[in-house]
């Protein structure tokens, strides 16, 4: 099943659904959003890695910038914040270079390394769209985190593939039926930026847009 372009959900859901999926439904299905210092501050790194007419190159390496990537397959589209290709025995050919270049996708965030995020989902969905895309496998790429300001490898195995597609499967679901999730509070809802949209110790059976709907009719 291929996915026409209207029907294309964001890549960067991914990190949402896997820590919310309420959260992902009201920002992607509801429209609606809350910054704290951690959205804020994670846009701000995100703006040097998005500066798409950036090219560099080093040698064997060749950097590039706020690289657009899509899936029909998989339904999704989204940038990537640095993708580099490294010359070797495996790879794509580059008009104008020699050889092959392997293609490795790098996402910034702001933090630091946690088993419990979505971090390597989305890097893995943006590997997924750039095989894709060019016809080709990368079988590894990283993560750059601001807070210890280094890489970490990733590697892109059957089972982090098969939870990428597990899913976009359960986020196409949710987003075709237009249905946010109940609230499920746990310890994270503190840290959320969404906390007071969410409202997790009122919002147990009512979606927020009905709940703010009624209260702009009762407003005087």
């Amino acid at each position: 099943m291929n996915y026409s372009e209207e029907d294309y959900l964001q890549l960067s859901g991914l990190q949402h659904f896997k820590f919310c999926r309420r959260q992902w439904a009201l920002a992607y299905i509801e429209q609606q959003w809350a910054e704290n210092f951690r959205t804020v501050d994670g846009a701000l790194m995100h703006q040097n890695a998005h500066d798409t007419g950036f090219r560099e190159s080093r040698g064997d390496l060749f950097i590039t910038r706020g690289v657009s990537v899509f899936s029909p397959t998989l339904g999704v589209s989204g940038q990537c914040d640095v993708l580099e290709y490294h010359r070797g025995s495996a790879g794509i050919p580059i008009r104008g270079k020699e050889g092959l270049w392997q293609p490795f996708p790098v996402e910034y965030k702001r933090g630091s390394p946690r088993d419990d995020t979505g971090d390597t989902l989305q890097l893995c969905g943006q590997a997924m769209c750039l095989e894709e895309m060019l016809c080709c496998e990368i079988p590894e790429s990283a993560l750059y985190y601001g807070e210890i300001r280094r890489r970490v490898p990733v590697a892109f195995t059957k089972e982090l593939r098969d939870e990428v597609r597990g899913m976009l499967d359960q986020m196409h679901d949710l987003y075709r039926r237009g249905h946010t999730p109940k609230v499920k509070p746990t310890k994270s809802c503190n840290a959320c930026s969404m906390k007071e949209l969410c409202l997790p110790r009122l919002m147990k059976s009512r979606s927020v847009a009905a709940y703010l709907k009624d209260a702009m009719e009762e407003s005087p």
